[in-house]
């Protein structure tokens, strides 16, 4: 019987970040399924058609990666997702795996890092000892946002950072709530310095100009603007050995597809 093990994520061009994330967390899981040939898919193809021009480095998307598994005879595929939230990318990707179910004897799927209630407490025990988590100023976390149904995932996480005695904001780029509503409760309490942090897989686009960027609609230059001072961390989650292991996690205790 072959067995694969296939990582997907939605990719990254920034070449440093994604050795220090998808990369690293890649290699954990790979580790985990000793007796599984490794491989892996990102869901962006402006990443992938980016990377393939740019550098010549060639990934596939995850139809092209499981037409690929099936006719290299493989009969077990464990499939595991770096996405955050069960949000559109996620779904839709599952959809598309799930369409395989008949072609191989068994693919197992494993969750995004938050999915249910423990996901939640064990990613905060994992990034409030991390980068940007000092202990002195807040922290305002930003997260990619979706217009998906799931968006209700970044408001609970703030919950749980609360309730774990974590002087915490989370906004979202797209979605709610957006850095509007985070400026107004951190003026609410004369809030004057913050640590800006990503909560994304990899320290990509958003996190380095959305975020940190000088840019004049860039969370840094709009709380500047507002008089509150930032201390930017470009560190991804994918860089977290706590978060790291979540993912591996995640993939051995996988359901299997019916």
């Amino acid at each position: 019987m072959k067995k694969a093990v296939l990582v997907v994520s939605f990719g990254t061009s920034y070449h440093d970040t994604r050795e220090k994330t998808i990369n690293a967390v890649e290699k954990k899981i790979e580790k985990a399924f000793e007796g599984y040939d490794f491989f892996r898919a990102y869901t962006s193809n402006m990443i992938i058609n980016k990377l393939k021009k740019r550098d010549g480095i060639e990934i596939d998307n995850p139809i092209q990666a499981m037409d690929r598994l099936y006719e290299m005879g493989y009969t077990e595929v464990a499939v595991q997702t770096l996405h955050i939230i069960c949000g559109i990318e996620y779904n839709k990707l599952k959809d598309q795996i799930s369409s395989y179910t008949d072609r191989f004897e068994k693919i197992t799927f494993g969750n995004p890092l938050l999915y249910g209630i423990e996901d939640y407490k064990n990613t905060v025990e994992a990034i409030k000892s991390g980068a940007g988590f000092d202990g002195e100023n807040t922290v305002v976390l930003m997260g990619h946002g979706t217009e998906h149904e799931s968006h209700s995932a970044y408001p609970a996480l703030e919950y749980y950072l609360r309730d774990a005695g974590v002087d915490a904001y989370v906004g979202t780029v797209e979605g709610y709530p957006e850095i509007d509503q985070v400026v107004k409760r951190l003026k609410e309490r004369n809030v004057k310095k913050v640590n800006l942090v990503p909560f994304m897989l990899v320290a990509g686009d958003h996190a380095q100009n959305d975020m940190a960027g000088d840019e004049e609609d860039s969370w840094k230059s709009i709380l500047n603007e507002e008089g509150i001072e930032t201390e930017i961390y470009l560190n991804g989650l994918g860089e977290n050995p706590k978060i790291q292991d979540i993912f591996v996690k995640n993939a051995v205790e996988a359901d299997t597809l019916q």
